[in-house]
């Protein structure tokens, strides 16, 4: 990963972030000052959140489908939680 190899021989897909993220650590005072480029290259290895974001737009659709399938029966009956 930071060697800057990807899995393909080719450069890695985030080894511009990982280069970003150790030319800042080497230069500043103090660690927090390279926290936005840290997180920009986690997220590029982890994808965390994109799948965050993922989850809450899926958990809203479901909602939202729910929501209509209710009105559509008839109404809000809180009787039926399926």
């Amino acid at each position: 990963m930071a060697s800057g190899w990807g899995i393909a021989g080719n450069k890695g897909r985030c080894y511009d972030f990982w280069i970003d993220f150790s030319e800042c650590m080497s230069q500043c005072r103090e660690p927090k000052d390279c926290a936005f480029l840290r997180e920009d290259y986690l997220e590029c290895l982890h994808h965390s959140k994109e799948f965050q974001r993922r989850n809450r737009i899926y958990k809203e659709e479901q909602r939202k489908l729910r929501a209509a399938s209710q009105k559509a029966d008839g109404g809000d009956s809180k009787d039926s939680h399926h």
